[in-house]
């Protein structure tokens, strides 16, 4: 295959989908496998959402994904006049005609001819001048079919007859999708057009227009299976989480979720499914995309975006965390926003976390300044525990001459309380809940030792001795 060229052209609606972005990545995939290049267009054929802000939220999550182009941004609102000509030369040649017919005189006509609803042609022979309001209608066949050979879904076949005449021009001059999406995938040099399965059916459109214009050989075309939920609905942004700037806010890592969608839609052979992208790339091709729509799970993303964050050092969990951990959303003050605790705990906060916004919840206790209680935990490990007073009294009578710098000592010092307590009571003592419920406020947590280094002499006294006096 000679190098391809492909596009990946958005259109501007304030946020990235999930499977915009699943598209992206296997236009930039394609390109990156076979040596080629990658175009990025935004399709903005109404020139009132080229704003900064529309094309911020194509462009930022992108790079953030890694997704880098060739070429571009192109804004087709720029190449208003490449699609006039257009216009013109097929209204010139017979392609296309002029109708100035509303929405309401085609249903009345339909209604009066018997007709299902729909446009039947009915300005083709009627002369209409160019004026204000006037759209301009592309002449389909009425017989035979238009046939879209596609990578992914084969040879699919439309029958011309069920092509009514559509708008290439709107009645305020604009051009439509199919006209510019024609012209400049024609003067881009596409090759290749990689997109949702959803826009199959504007292909054929795509295809008669590009034929009437004298383009010559069509592109090759991939229409990538729709992306779906547990219900097997497509993903919408009514009932679903798919802004991908949502999943970077919550602190899922960039390449964790280039790996995930590559996965939809796609599987590389020897079926590993967590590998460095230079493997998805020298693996993929557009081939071996299945047709059948892509099951988009949160729960299978989570577990891969928590391998991921497994697999970080020390120092980079501490770096990729610390914008979770020092942002307004905190729930420390920010003067006490500590990196090196979050370095010494890092190997125990990856264990747990299936996205970065989560490494707080193991951590705030230790640098907030004050605890609050879980209520049912301080019940049942303090009110309840057997003989908890006795442990917290024994654990700040130990502890106050301990300085604090060996975890091992005061795991050491607390355990034995319990089993100090143990034979003098003659019935087991855990001495481990307690402690735990007046340092923290809840039952469960990373394990205990370091933390409690961490959090220091003075607090951890404190924190024992307001549990007491709360008793």
């Amino acid at each position: 295959m000679s190098s391809p060229r492909v596009r990946f052209a958005p259109a501007p609606t304030g946020f990235l989908h999930v499977g915009s972005a699943r598209t992206a990545l296997f236009n930039w995939l394609f390109a990156r496998h076979h040596g080629g290049e990658m175009v990025l267009r935004v399709e903005d054929t109404d020139a009132a959402l080229k704003t900064q802000e529309y094309v911020d939220a194509i462009i930022e999550p992108l790079q953030w994904l890694g997704l880098d182009w060739d070429s571009g941004p192109h804004f087709q609102s720029e190449r208003r006049d490449l699609h006039s000509d257009a216009i013109e030369q097929l209204v010139a040649d017979g392609s296309a005609y002029y109708c100035d017919l509303t929405r309401a005189e085609i249903e009345e006509r339909c209604a009066e001819a018997g007709l299902p609803a729909g446009y039947h042609g009915w300005s083709r022979e009627r002369n209409v001048k160019d004026g204000p309001g006037v759209v301009v209608r592309f002449r389909c066949p009425d017989d035979g079919a238009t046939v879209v050979d596609d990578i992914v879904r084969g040879r699919v076949s439309f029958p011309n007859e069920s092509l009514e005449d559509f708008v290439i021009r709107r009645g305020d001059g604009s051009p439509t999708f199919h006209l510019a999406n024609a012209v400049d995938d024609h003067d881009m040099g596409i090759t290749h057009v990689v997109r949702g399965e959803d826009l199959l059916n504007t292909t054929p459109r795509v295809q008669l227009i590009w034929q009437a214009l004298g383009f010559g050989t069509l592109p090759h075309y991939a229409h990538l299976p729709l992306l779906v939920s547990a219900k097997r609905q497509k993903l919408s942004k009514r009932r679903d989480d798919v802004a991908l700037d949502n999943y970077r806010r919550r602190g899922y890592l960039p390449e964790a979720m280039v790996n995930y969608l590559a996965l939809l839609g796609w599987g590389p052979p020897d079926e590993v499914e967590i590998r460095p992208l230079e493997e998805i790339v020298a693996l993929f091709d557009l081939d071996a995309v299945k047709p059948a729509p892509a099951f988009f799970d949160p729960a299978r993303l989570d577990h891969m975006n928590s391998v991921y964050i497994k697999a970080l050092s020390t120092d980079q969990f501490a770096e990729r965390a610390e914008p979770f951990l020092t942002g307004a959303d905190a729930p420390w003050p920010p003067e006490q926003y500590d990196r090196g605790i979050v370095r010494a705990l890092a190997g125990e906060i990856q264990q747990r976390i299936a996205h970065l916004d989560e490494a707080a919840g193991w951590i705030d206790w230790i640098l907030c300044p004050d605890v609050s209680y879980d209520e049912k935990a301080w019940h049942k490990s303090i009110v309840k525990g057997r003989a908890a007073a006795e442990v917290l009294e024994a654990v700040v009578s130990q502890l106050a001459d301990d300085d604090f710098s060996s975890a091992e000592r005061l795991e050491a010092i607390i355990m034995g309380v319990g089993d100090e307590l143990t034979a003098s009571i003659g019935q087991r003592v855990r001495s481990q809940p307690p402690v735990r419920v007046a340092l923290t406020g809840t039952a469960a947590g990373l394990p205990l030792w370091e933390p409690m280094r961490l959090l220091g002499k003075d607090q951890t006294l404190s924190r024992l001795r307001k549990a007491m006096s709360r008793l």
